[in-house]
């Protein structure tokens, strides 16, 4: 998950960077579509795992229907004990100063990754080994059903010995075999990259892309002045369309959610000392209620404008999702009747009670982010007729991590191509990870579901159980069971397009700030003469 990025002025230094004449704007592009990495472009950190890397090349690609196709390996298979791949990779494959990208360089971006401790989960990797020039082999300790997400997202850096090889300023000067090079990064303004010489792929159409790193009023002004070829806008300002540029839509697996606290306040977290649990939240009456007393379809048209549709878990429409965890609502009979028997009673203040704890709690979202504070906002209102009382506060990201992660409901963006997002959230060894299952949630038929789908010999199989501890029948971090969450609405992704900028198809994006608009670049196209 990225954080915002701040907002700056667009002044008359940055106005000279944009590109007037039609000749020259098939060259260059401007793009302000947000989601500038806090850490650098480096994927051992995590760079490039919610969307394209840009700089640098995976070994595998996902294709139009998600499913993996040749990028740097040209080869690939997987033991018949679902411990070792070897893959055989393209000998035209060089970093953009020129030097040739080997086994070497993928054995040492695993194994330096899996020592990084960053989003890129490598926990599962015994060795990478280069077997010869142009053979790697990547030897688990275990079978794990999604480790073929890291071939799909890991960028390849150049090996440590080699000269230019990988730094710990490596984020701050990307070297790879993608098919653009940084030349310049003015952090928190713009980022400017040009064509890879090296590059194997077709040759991007444009030669140098400018992003810029702007607020969204900022962004929106930028693409009424024609300084941009490509904006990213909330829902919000959607309608606003500047008379020289189009509404281009990606759909995508981009959800919004409240996330509880599962356990009763109860001390600190272990390692940053933040304050863990919430009384209130702890009781499941409550997010049962908070579920049902939720209209999805109006916060559809009201905080996205349209641009979305209804959530009620994780992974909706995707494989590894129960089709049928769905609530009826709003349904605000049903939810009094849970609230009623589980001892929270209402008084005369508005206010449900129960063992004199007023039924009252935060709801904590990015002051930077329009379309949460709505969505946290118009929720509240829906949930206060229970005699529940929402509190939506904003608050920069660096204050959520250090006092609020834990304590307070957040409102939070995930979603991804791959369940491994579902084994994160949901899983107890990862609870207080970091932004992942930040609630502490714990179930142990739902950790044995989520081990058993990482064992599975086959997608199929493995599907089965992460459906399973959505919902078995009998327990599930789902609405039917612990109700764990309150999975409000999955996003359809607004930008502004230059209309003479043909993005072709944009196919399904995950989570991320911007980025994944870029992940099908070589094919764009500037169609006016």
């Amino acid at each position: 998950m990225t954080k915002p990025t701040r907002p700056i002025l667009l002044g008359i230094a940055l106005s000279c960077l944009v590109v007037a004449s039609t000749a020259q704007a098939k060259e260059q592009l401007v793009l302000a579509i947000g989601g500038e990495p806090e850490q650098g472009f480096d994927p051992l950190l995590g760079w490039g795992q919610y969307g394209n890397p840009l700089f640098q090349s995976t070994l595998l690609s996902r294709g139009k229907d998600l499913a993996p196709q040749p990028e740097l390996a040209t080869e690939w298979r997987l033991s018949e004990d679902r411990l070792t791949w070897t893959l055989t990779l393209r000998e035209d494959a060089r970093f953009a100063d020129g030097t040739p990208l080997t086994a070497e360089d993928v054995a040492y971006t695993f194994n330096a990754a899996a020592q990084a401790g960053g989003r890129a989960d490598l926990s599962a990797l015994a060795e990478a080994t280069a077997l010869d020039k142009y053979t790697v082999s990547l030897r688990l300790k275990a079978p794990r059903i999604t480790f073929i997400d890291q071939l799909l997202t890991l960028g390849i850096v150049p090996r440590a010995e080699r000269d230019n090889g990988y730094s710990d300023q490596y984020g701050r000067h990307p070297l790879g075999s993608g098919p653009y090079q940084l030349v310049e990064w003015q952090e928190g303004e713009q980022l400017i990259v040009e064509r890879n010489p090296y590059f194997y792929g077709p040759t991007p159409a444009f030669e140098r892309l400018v992003f810029l790193f702007t607020g969204e009023d900022a962004t929106l002004s930028a693409a009424h002045a024609g300084q941009v070829d490509i904006a990213s806008v909330p829902p919000a300002l959607a309608a606003n369309v500047p008379a020289h540029m189009q509404r281009v839509i990606m759909e995508s697996v981009d959800n919004r959610g409240i996330l509880f606290p599962m356990q009763p306040a109860n001390g600190e977290h272990a390692a940053s000392g933040a304050p863990v649990g919430n009384n209130v939240t702890a009781d499941i009456a409550i997010r049962q209620a908070i579920n049902l007393a939720v209209d999805r379809d109006t916060l559809v048209e009201v905080a996205l404008h349209g641009y979305g549709r209804s959530a009620f878990g994780p992974a909706d429409g995707l494989p590894w999702s129960d089709s049928d965890e769905r609530l009826t609502a709003p349904d605000l009979d049903r939810a009094e009747e849970i609230l009623d028997a589980a001892g929270w009673q209402l008084r005369d203040d508005g206010l449900r009670y129960k063992d004199g704890l007023p039924a009252s709690f935060r709801l904590t979202y990015p002051s930077s982010d329009t379309t949460r504070q709505l969505l946290a906002e118009v929720s509240a209102e829906m949930v206060r007729p229970l005699g529940i009382e929402i509190q939506p506060t904003g608050r920069h990201w660096d204050k959520i991590q250090r006092e609020a992660l834990h304590q307070d409901a957040i409102m939070f963006g995930f979603g991804s191509h791959s369940p491994q997002e579902v084994y994160y959230l949901f899983h107890s060894q990862h609870a207080g990870n970091g932004f992942y299952n930040s609630g502490f949630y714990a179930n142990p038929e739902v950790d044995a579901h989520l081990d058993a789908a990482q064992a599975a010999s086959s997608f199929e199989q493995a599907n089965r159980e992460w459906q399973a501890a959505q919902w078995d029948g009998t327990t599930g971090y789902g609405v039917r069971g612990d109700s764990s969450w309150a999975w409000l609405v999955n996003l359809e992704h607004v930008y502004f397009t230059n209309t003479c900028l043909d993005v072709g198809d944009l196919g399904v994006a995950p989570h991320g700030h911007g980025w994944p608009i870029t992940a099908n670049l070589l094919e764009w196209r500037w169609t006016c003469d």
